[in-house]
């Protein structure tokens, strides 16, 4: 099959065309895919009402989708090389876009949450084979920017999400945050079928089944404890069990991928540095840092001045212009001044404008709060796609697909944990005032805690090589 039409066009056009397009189908499905998790939080009370059960009981479908999405992304990777990355891409989208009709239509919580595990398996592999197909089709010189086009998703969706749920939700119904799924859905796997070009892997070796349990497992039971370290309310000691299990899975996950000859994921690219970097050490921690001001912001407008949700998000929309700013300037700050320092210096900023957020007052000037989120969203933009274009860097072929299904595992921890680690600053602080719900003092505490992860994090960089990552980003030594 012809993937993209290009005649005439030199070899290196036709690439970056071909690179372009393709990275720009799999940020459709991904804003499909990571809109719905944040949109849905919206509705819940009106779904409640609408099935007859409490508010409370609605959190199973988050939870319930989160941990099917867990178990499955370990199987990403092998499942695009035994059966072909767009062939199985092709189908993530589908069961997700059917399983959101399903959802639109549930009458009750018991079909909602079955149809929120149907959709969370869906999910699992979209992410990690999508990003295999963009790293398949772009040449090292074009990553940068194809990267960029995979990120927006993530960056922009979570901002946008609660204000579009709010806005079906109020003017429409709750179904529709569900059916909206189905043209988007639609309209990806029709760009797929005709721009995405069918690659297969020659030989994937036999499923490592007990790989897959011992890693998919691990990863569930690891969510699960920071999604109830969040919520739960009946004593530490699940949690922690919860938590042990988790780690223990995990590891002899981890003994037993080294030990055979196929496994499931090949943890070879941890031996690369910058991947190692990237997505283990340094990238985590960043991670955690900005995934967990999406998080307090929304809490410290509506709590801590008072705000009705509407008026919060008019300064989230701010954060999101900023997300969206820094994509024209990412290629040349690289190819100017590398990963290494663009990575620790634009950290830093990150940082340092997640601490300031904990200074904020309802008697700050609106243009401070104003300046300080744009850079906020700025400096986040920057950081992810640094770190999601060094952590292929170096990656060879054979490496991808276990690499790519080992980045998603991560990102899904460090997106969790972010959230975990502020909502218990904030529960310690509350409780050692001894107040019921949290102020300003409070949110002080959890962005400057947050803020010093970040800056950490971003000083672990330094580790890096000059003219790391310099034939994608296509920086020199001067």
């Amino acid at each position: 099959m012809t993937a993209i039409d290009t005649t005439g066009k030199s070899g290196d056009e036709q690439s970056a065309r071909r690179a372009k397009i393709v990275a720009l189908v799999v940020a459709v499905s991904f804003f499909m895919q990571i809109l719905d998790g944040t949109i849905v939080t919206t509705s819940l009370p009106q779904m409640a009402a609408s099935f007859g059960v409490q508010p409370v009981s609605m959190s199973i479908g988050i939870t319930v989708y989160m941990l099917t999405m867990a178990a499955f992304i370990p199987l990403a990777g092998w499942l695009g090389d035994r059966y072909g990355a767009r062939r199985v891409f092709m189908t993530s989208i589908a069961v997700f876009t059917l399983a959101s009709l399903f959802c639109g239509l549930s009458n009750g919580l018991v079909e909602f949450v079955v149809a929120r595990a149907i959709q969370g398996a869906g999910s699992a592999l979209m992410t990690p084979v999508g990003r295999i197909i963009v790293l398949k089709n772009a040449r090292k010189s074009e990553l940068v920017q194809a990267i960029a086009l995979i990120t927006w998703p993530a960056l922009t969706a979570p901002v946008i999400g609660p204000l579009l749920g709010s806005f079906i939700t109020t003017y429409a119904s709750w179904h529709w945050n569900f059916l909206i799924n189905l043209p988007i859905g639609a309209i990806g796997m029709a760009l797929v079928w005709r721009f995405v070009p069918e690659q297969r892997e020659e030989d994937a070796g036999r499923l490592d089944i007990r790989g897959f349990v011992l890693s998919g497992a691990g990863l569930t039971l690891l969510l699960a404890a920071l999604e109830l370290s969040v919520k739960w309310h009946g004593g530490f000691l699940p949690v922690l069990a919860m938590l042990a299990a988790g780690m223990v899975l995990s590891f002899m996950a981890t003994r037993h991928f080294l030990r055979i000859d196929n496994p499931l994921l090949d943890l070879s690219a941890f031996k690369v540095q910058t991947y190692a970097i990237a997505t283990l050490s340094a990238g985590t921690a960043s991670r955690v840092a900005i995934n967990a001001t999406p998080f307090l912001l929304p809490l410290l407008f509506q709590l801590g001045f008072g705000l009705s949700s509407i008026e919060a998000g008019a300064y989230l929309l701010v954060y999101f212009l900023g997300n969206l700013g820094m994509k024209a300037v990412t290629t040349p700050l690289l190819a100017r001044l590398g990963f290494r320092t663009v990575l620790c210096f634009n950290g830093l900023i990150a940082a340092l404008s997640i601490a300031a957020c904990g200074f904020l007052s309802p008697e700050t000037p609106r243009a401070v709060i104003y300046a300080l989120l744009l850079t906020a969203g700025l400096s986040r933009s920057m950081e992810f796609t640094a770190l999601n274009t060094l952590a292929f860097a170096d990656i060879n072929p054979a490496q991808r697909s276990s690499a790519s299904t080992l980045s998603s595992m991560l990102q899904q921890v460090s997106m969790l944990l972010g959230v975990a680690i502020a909502a218990a600053v904030l529960n310690i602080s509350v409780a050692f005032r001894g107040l019921d719900n949290p102020g300003l003092a409070d949110f002080r505490w959890a962005f400057l805690i947050i803020g010093a992860i970040g800056i950490v994090s971003s000083l672990r960089f330094l580790q890096l090589a000059r003219d790391a990552g310099a034939e994608v980003s296509g920086h020199r030594l001067r």
